[in-house]
């Protein structure tokens, strides 16, 4: 999986480039047809303390791209939010394919049966 990595108004030191391969690392495992990951950190002054530092992920796989976006007073904590989000994206795709495979293999059982009555 290729990491393309961008900031806006922020140093990109090596323990938060750490923290980023660590937590992609993770999201691979979720899915290893994930092609490439780019991910934004900003850092906006101008806004509240609350929403000083926003990360966002967008995960290229096959079919629809998976983003989010997070806005938190700690740039660690967007990133850990934003990974976890693309978690549940990742999950939620996974069951939605396996319970439409289970639910055409559940037909073809269905139409069996009638057929043997």
């Amino acid at each position: 999986m290729k990491l393309i990595l961008s900031t806006h108004n922020l140093t990109l030191t090596q323990a938060i480039e750490d923290h980023i391969l660590a937590r992609i690392d993770n999201l691979e495992h979720l899915d290893r047809s994930a092609i490439n990951v780019r991910a934004t950190l900003k850092h906006d002054a101008t806004t509240t303390p609350e929403r000083q530092f926003s990360c966002s992920l967008r995960v290229s796989v096959p079919g629809p791209d998976l983003f989010a976006e997070d806005h938190e007073s700690d740039l660690y904590a967007a990133i850990d939010l934003v990974t976890k989000k693309i978690e549940q994206q990742i999950r939620k795709r996974h069951n939605k394919y396996k319970a439409r495979k289970h639910t055409e293999a559940a037909h073809v059982k269905i139409k069996r049966q009638e057929a043997d009555l």
